[in-house]
């Protein structure tokens, strides 16, 4: 029997205790079963093929996997990875928000494989090959040891990483077909950027939309796995994080700049998302 709905795997399918995860390639389908059934990711998936072959399922795409190739799948497509059990490799998973936390949204969405198509596939030279094997091992090897700072040397890399590819990345020119509700989530992750200091409710944004406060919070359900709500208040700890992360500002002058009337009701909200107060987070960073 079929599934009413294709499951929507977030990156704790890795046991993962932060926003990017590194492993092995060899028995990744053995230990995440998941991914070889037909899924969708609610983070960005890079996998940097050593050795072996496979196929990638994404939508109605299929593709071959072949010794020498990198794969991106964007988050929110449906997908289904096989491979061989001579595959060997590097898998990368990271969320918008781990890379975002340093680089402003817009410069992840400046990546033109991400923003013109689902997926991307590169072919490496053996030149290529041996840069991003470098590259690759210098990050698993700050993945690994859990640092002082890791997770900002690690948001380097992957900075670093995104630029290569861009460098190798091929415009298909092909005609791309909006989905008019992808439009919608799209053009509603767009608004909250924009307002979220001052808008802080779905019916505000269902009414720049044109569309209902219940048909919002459905589409972002069924598309994203998150209500409405909770994206407003994703981008708003996001927000937050940055400025605890990157300013010496009070977190009396955070609350203001976020656009909470009282610091109190930003500490409850950031503990409540987060487990840990502003202060807590601001502290950990350099310790994480």
């Amino acid at each position: 029997m079929q599934a009413n709905k294709v499951p929507v795997c977030t990156i704790g399918l890795f046991n993962a205790l932060n926003d990017l995860w590194m492993g092995s390639m060899e028995g990744l389908l053995k230990k995440y079963p998941t991914l070889a059934l037909p899924h969708s990711n609610a983070f960005y998936l890079i996998l940097c093929i050593e050795k072996g072959e496979g196929t990638l399922v994404i939508d109605q795409d299929r593709m071959r996997i072949r010794p020498g190739q990198v794969l991106l799948i964007k988050p929110n497509c449906i997908n289904t990875i096989a491979l061989n059990e001579e595959a060997s490799g590097t898998v990368i998973a990271f969320t918008a928000d781990f890379f975002s936390l340093r680089y402003n949204t817009n410069v992840l969405h400046q990546f033109s494989y991400f923003t013109e198509v689902n997926h991307a596939v590169f072919s490496l030279s053996e030149e290529k090959g041996k840069k991003l094997s470098f590259l690759l091992w210098q990050m698993m090897e700050e993945f690994q040891s859990k640092k002082k700072a890791s997770q900002k040397i690690l948001r380097s890399y992957l900075n670093i990483l995104l630029i290569e590819f861009d460098r190798l990345y091929v415009p298909q020119h092909t005609v791309k077909v909006h989905n008019a509700v992808n439009d919608k989530i799209q053009r509603y992750q767009t608004l909250i950027e924009q307002h979220f200091k001052t808008h802080k409710m779905p019916s505000d944004y269902a009414e720049m939309l044109n569309i209902s406060t219940n048909y919002l919070n459905k589409i972002c359900r069924t598309i994203l796995g998150h209500t409405s709500g909770n994206l407003i208040k994703r981008h708003i700890i996001l927000e937050a994080k940055r400025l605890l992360s990157y300013t010496t500002n009070s977190i009396g002058e955070i609350a203001d700049e976020l656009g909470f009337e009282h610091a109190s009701y930003f500490v409850t909200m950031f503990k409540k998302a987060t487990t840990q107060t502003p202060e807590q987070f601001r502290k950990s960073q350099w310790t994480a």
